[in-house]
């Protein structure tokens, strides 16, 4: 499916360079009309139709002959257009066509094209043009050696909005462009499936097909992410993972997530569905450093975001035919060529090659509609995309119940063998979430997850572990940055990252052997991290974290309340909670969470439903630095730490040591204070001293 758009539609008038661009349209010649050929009469076939009337009212064009093996229907076509069931039988009676428009199913499209080429036509071909690179490859070849032209239908890369874009990053109004994302949210039904042989096939009869989300239905989505990121050729692209599934019963993927890296190094995530609740219009969005444009691409719409506020502008779109036409006539570019096909293709053949998609089991799917009416939608699939699109992560790296188990680095169990944490080892983060290693999912003993990673709040909070937000002037928190110089937050190219250098793990212990990197790569810090699982009674486990940091060289240690920002001093050990409700936290002489945000504290809990179980958590200060704040969020999101700089950084001199130890208790059922306070009594500091050693 293509996505037409009037060429009417209105403009917006605020951007110069934009509209200096989107005036360059259609130029009138005294010539002839282009003689057309139309393969294809059916589907979007019609669509065609219907421009082709227009254009013929323009003089532009003269629809010569249609082929299509099922005959159109009669008030389709004017009056006296030649009809066959093939284009070998057109090519064979009529004269060459000036223009030879080929829509019909994906397995068709390069034979189909090359003869329309070797015929002398110029040549629209729908999208995606082929379904494989080496197909892709010599149709490309092909019309290299006749000298024509081939235009892609992908309509969306006609919006004059996308010169808009550019000029929003060449003025700098959204700065520097660090990632696109791309969301769709369409839906399928049985009958859509059902409407042909090819519908929803990997391969049929033994040619390729690839008829799935990311390469026919939403293919505008990623292929308009990749022309806003500059990605237009085959080298242009440097590595891309897919994950795909799908809920309906075929060979292709209705629901994926595509990832891309550029050869400049820039993040593309595409999340795409046909399963959604209902459908809504899909996007591209530019994020940069100082805002974010989204593109609605089925509308010509854009909508920018900046910190003075957001507006919307519309644009026109130029069609695609039209600059077919200009670009035989005048030489006009060609918006959408065959040649700068050549980055989707390398998503196409991706897609091709994985793995058969997974069916995503019954249990997390339910059914609307009847008969062939009936269509699958994916429990809770919108807010999956979206935050697949803001941690530029797979569904696998994010965990989901029904995708592929992405394996933990090592295991946290307790004596008797039972695991109730994962380690995740920072493989697949992405750079600006700061890559490290974390716990998730943690769980109580009766099973109940209580963290939460990748959310789409906050996507650089990673279950439970340590991260600063500025070690020398490295960002190993993740997102933006406080500066003192700015005032602010900001993005920056400042992020760090902690490397796993050796893991131990035997029941009941996890001990890790970490490196801290600078932005450049440069060591910072050296990380001795262990972890001890213990049941505590009383329902609950109890788990003992140790850190011990080394500097590298001169270390300061400090974040947001360090830099200025009062009250954000956060940064050091925390604990993103799993979504909860009915949440409390409270200390021994305070609760809620303007009483206890930045108070010192022997024991910190935190009581909630979670997935509708009831389960705590209860934290003991660290013995080494008891006067160290607790930060707390809960109106905004779930999340409890120790901050390790609050007002002021820590200095270390190069081989200098800072050490903290943690008790942490997971608990299930409800948890108060004076349950709370017989679990911290436990807590002394000669014992987690133990943890670490002499």
């Amino acid at each position: 499916m293509s996505t037409p758009a009037s060429p009417t539609a209105p403009r917006n008038e605020t951007a110069p360079a934009a509209r200096d661009e989107a005036e360059r349209t259609h130029q009138g010649t005294e010539a002839a009309p282009a003689r057309v050929a139309l393969v294809g009469a059916d589907g979007f076939g019609l669509v065609h139709l219907r421009n082709l009337e227009r254009l013929s009212r323009a003089g532009a064009v003269v629809l010569d002959a249609v082929a299509d093996p099922r005959p159109p229907d009669a008030d389709t076509i004017p009056e006296g257009t030649a009809q066959y069931a093939s284009l070998e039988e057109l090519l064979a009676e009529r004269p060459a066509p000036d223009l030879a428009i080929v829509a019909t199913p994906l397995q068709t499209h390069g034979p189909l094209g090359a003869a329309a080429l070797d015929s002398g036509a110029q040549l629209y071909l729908e999208k995606p043009p082929v379904p494989s690179l080496g197909a892709y490859r010599e149709l490309l070849a092909h019309a290299e050696s006749r000298g024509a032209a081939v235009q892609v239908g992908f309509q969306s890369l006609g919006s004059h909005a996308l010169p808009a874009v550019d000029w929003l990053l060449e003025s700098g109004e959204i700065g520097t462009l660090r990632a696109v994302g791309a969301m769709g949210v369409w839906t399928r039904d049985l009958a859509h499936y059902a409407r042909s042989r090819w519908a929803g096939k990997r391969r049929l009869d033994g040619i390729e097909v690839v008829d799935g989300v990311v390469t026919n239905p939403l293919a505008h989505a990623v292929a308009t992410a990749l022309r806003l990121a500059g990605a237009r050729r085959e080298e242009d692209v440097a590595s891309i993972d897919v994950d795909l599934y799908h809920a309906h019963n075929i060979e292709a993927d209705d629901t994926s997530t595509v990832r891309i890296v550029t050869a400049a190094g820039l993040p593309i995530t595409c999340a795409l569905t046909l399963c959604a609740t209902e459908s809504a219009e899909p996007w591209v969005t530019v994020y940069g450093t100082e805002g974010e444009a989204q593109f609605f691409y089925t509308e010509d719409r854009l909508v920018v975001r900046t910190a003075d506020g957001e507006r919307e502008e519309r644009y026109g779109r130029t069609d695609l035919t039209e600059n077919l036409l200009d670009h035989a006539a005048t030489g006009a570019p060609l918006l959408s060529s065959l040649e700068d096909a050549g980055a989707f293709m390398r998503v196409l053949e991706a897609v091709r090659t994985a793995p058969s998609p997974r069916q995503i089991p019954s249990e997390f799917v339910d059914w609307v509609g009847e008969g062939p009416a009936a269509r699958p939608i994916v429990r809770g699939i919108e807010e999956v995309l979206e935050c697949a699109v803001r941690a530029q992560a797979t569904f696998s790296e994010m965990g989901l119940p029904w995708a592929v188990p992405n394996e933990p680095t090592a295991e946290l169990s307790l004596p008797d063998g039972q695991v109730v944490a994962e380690l995740r080892g920072g493989a697949g983060i992405a750079p600006t979430l700061s890559p490290r290693p974390y716990l998730h999912p943690v769980r109580t003993l009766a099973g109940t997850v209580v963290t939460a990673h990748l959310p789409l709040d906050h996507p650089w909070h990673l279950g439970l572990g340590m991260a600063l937000q500025d070690v020398s002037g490295t960002n190993l928190w993740g997102g933006r940055t406080y500066t003192r110089e700015a005032g602010r937050y900001m993005w920056r190219p400042d992020h760090g990252r902690i490397a796993i250098e050796g893991t131990d793990a035997v029941p009941g212990r996890l001990a890790l052997a970490l490196r801290w990197h600078a932005h450049d790569g440069a060591a910072l810090l050296t990380e001795e991290r262990t972890a001890a699982a213990a049941p505590a009674g009383d329902g609950a486990w109890r788990l003992d974290f140790s850190t011990r940091l080394t500097a590298a060289r001169p270390a300061s240690l400090g974040g947001p309340g360090s830099n200025g920002n009062a009250g954000g001093g956060y940064g050091g050990f925390f604990l993103r909670l799993a979504a909860c409700e009915g949440a409390r936290v409270f200390t021994p002489d305070a609760e809620g969470e303007d009483a206890v945000h930045g108070t010192a504290a022997p024991w910190i809990g935190w009581s909630a439903l979670f997935g509708g179980r009831s389960a705590g958590i209860v934290i003991a200060a660290a013995p080494e630095a008891p006067d160290d704040p607790w930060f707390v969020r809960l109106a905004a999101y779930p999340g409890i730490g120790s901050a390790l700089a609050w007002e002021r950084a820590v200095e270390l001199g190069e081989g200098e040591q800072l050490a903290r130890t943690f008790r942490v208790w997971f608990v299930d059922g409800p948890l108060d204070a004076a349950r709370a306070a017989g679990l911290a009594a436990g807590a002394t500091a000669d014992g987690a001293r133990r943890l670490l050693g002499p």
